[in-house]
């Protein structure tokens, strides 16, 4: 048996490995006989699955990579990751003993519930089995998490578990409007009484003696951009070049300013003032939608696969805590369904007014167009269209990179405006620069709160005073980084691919933006350390 034959055998394991821990994020990638099956997440049995990576990991490594060709060596690399990845939240991170929010937030029903991927019964009963597992699921947690737990954790699990009984109650009307509700609603009362009983556990006991001690540190920081991303490079020569890329962005902005004659923060409160009423919010994105991809195919910057069919929707009530929008794609195994989602988070009736005005300001109209040109074109969405399109292997259909995916939805938000947005209006460079400065200080606080034992409030006033961003959203994005380091991506993936054009679009690609974009997209989401390797692959035309 050679080595590439050997390998693919392996490959089909690792994966089935990876989905036993995982089966949610199979069912998100389109492979429906994972639906309703949850993980075992005790002790013992994340103890199992940790052995049995690493024997996969033992025999991976007696494939020499050297034997194999070029493409199937990036292929193993992936494999290595997809394995060491859960591996390090697992043992370095500490997730089940540290984060509530791991528990909680195995109940999503959004991938049974957003698209029309079968029949109505079986998805129903795939959701009732989810809702049921909750009492075990719940049990394991209050057993396995060792308190104190980092305070902005579970602060963030309490929410997200006050959020969700109106999640289940959509999922209970899905079931009813189409005449299928069978155990749903009995396991919707079974799920939201042991939630509350969790819930009431957090904010009695552990939210109390909670401590700001989030940070993963130094060497689990670094270790974190390896296993995510097969970055090497010190993650201060990372906090080095953001750092630079925010000031690029701030100079551009501080010129835009002299031109206009205006103080920089009049000038950002005149395009936040310009924004649809609360009413109006999902109509203007839909709208924007089809704005990006007309704008996509007149400026020749991308191919859009077809078939390509984006809706709007609202973020479920589940993840507004956490989310101003997001793109919800098909899953690259997905056979029924090709629709993607685009979720926009909405005002919250609860919040005062004027926190309501501050996040109306947060998505004003040049804004949220730049949002859509993230989450859909040439986005999140045609980024998805580009990996259903190509004959991947099973490592690439299955990895998925923050960096890729986010940096490139990133990078495309400068691309637009350098293809002329909005005809090359200056509200939407200023709305693109604002965005700019958000991720930038997006790496910057992940490095800060991680490596750097900066506090929330610093984070916070980071984001005020570097990106001009208003006390609430300020704070959101601090609190994220506690929790989620990993949005570094935004700007880490994005001046990755802006270094690579740098050394691709003209000497392989003849200046062409589509063929270097397209190049780039046709790789899945690899890990972004292996961007200038897949593209030196990619065959020269």
């Amino acid at each position: 048996m050679g080595p590439s034959t050997e390998l693919e055998p392996l490959e089909r394991e690792i994966v089935d490995h990876l989905f036993e821990l995982q089966p949610a994020y199979a069912v998100a990638l389109g492979l429906h006989q994972y639906d309703g099956r949850s993980p075992d997440l005790g002790p013992g049995a994340t103890e199992r699955w940790a052995e049995g990576a690493d024997r996969l990991l033992e025999r991976l490594g007696r494939v020499e990579a050297e034997s194999l060709p070029p493409d199937r060596q990036v292929d193993r690399f992936i494999l290595r990751l997809l394995l060491e990845s859960p591996l390090f939240d697992l043992r370095d991170a500490h997730e089940l003993e540290r984060n509530p929010m791991a528990y909680v937030g195995m109940f999503s029903l959004t991938s049974y519930l957003a698209r029309e991927y079968g029949p109505a019964p079986a998805r129903v009963e795939a959701m009732a089995k989810i809702l049921l597992a909750a009492p075990a699921i719940l049990d394991v947690g209050r057993r396995r998490l060792r308190g104190p737990l980092p305070r902005p954790f579970v602060d963030l699990a309490v929410q997200i578990g006050d959020q969700l009984p109106s999640h289940f109650a959509e999922a209970e009307q899905f079931a009813t409007d189409r005449g299928v509700i069978g155990g749903l609603r009995a396991a919707r009362g079974v799920a939201e009484e042991s939630l509350r009983g969790f819930v009431a556990w957090l904010r009695q006991e552990e939210r109390p003696r909670a401590t700001a001690d989030f940070a993963l540190g130094p060497e689990r920081f670094r270790k974190l951009l390896f296993v995510r991303e097969g970055i090497e490079v010190p993650f201060e020569e990372i906090r080095d070049a953001g750092t630079a890329d925010l000031r690029r962005n701030q100079a551009r902005l501080a010129d835009i300013v002299r031109e206009a004659r205006q103080e920089p923060s009049a000038l950002l409160a005149a395009v936040a003032a310009d924004h649809p009423r609360p009413e109006e919010v999902l109509a203007t994105a839909r709208r924007y939608v089809d704005e990006a991809q007309a704008f996509v195919r007149e400026k020749d910057l991308a191919t859009i696969p077809e078939p390509a069919s984006c809706r709007v929707e609202e973020t479920p009530a589940y993840s507004r805590a956490t989310t101003t929008a997001s793109m919800s794609p098909p899953g690259p195994f997905e056979t029924a369904a090709s629709e993607g989602i685009y979720f926009v988070t909405l005002v919250d009736p609860t919040w005062s007014p004027t926190q309501q005005e501050e996040w109306l300001r947060s998505l004003n109209r040049p804004m949220l167009r730049n949002i859509t040109v993230h989450e859909v074109y040439p986005g999140h969405y045609l980024q998805f269209l580009h990996l259903r399109a190509h004959r991947l292997s099973l490592a690439r259909n299955v990895y998925t990179s923050w960096s890729f995916c986010e940096g490139w939805a990133h990078y495309t938000e400068q691309l637009a405006i350098e293809a002329g947005l909005d005809g090359g209006g200056r509200n939407a460079e200023v709305a693109q620069l604002h965005d700019a400065l958000l991720r930038d200080c997006r790496l910057l606080a992940s490095i800060g709160l991680h490596t750097e034992r900066w506090s929330v409030e610093q984070a916070t006033e980071l984001f005020q005073r570097e990106a001009h961003f208003e006390r609430l959203p300020a704070e959101r994005e601090a609190i994220r980084g506690t929790f989620n380091p990993e949005y570094f991506a935004y700007t880490l993936g994005k001046l990755s691919i802006l270094s690579a054009r740098r050394r691709f679009l003209a000497s392989k690609f003849g200046g062409s933006l589509r063929r270097f974009h397209d190049a780039v997209l046709a790789g899945g989401s690899p890990p972004i350390g292996l961007l200038d390797r897949l593209l030196e692959l990619y065959p020269a035309s």
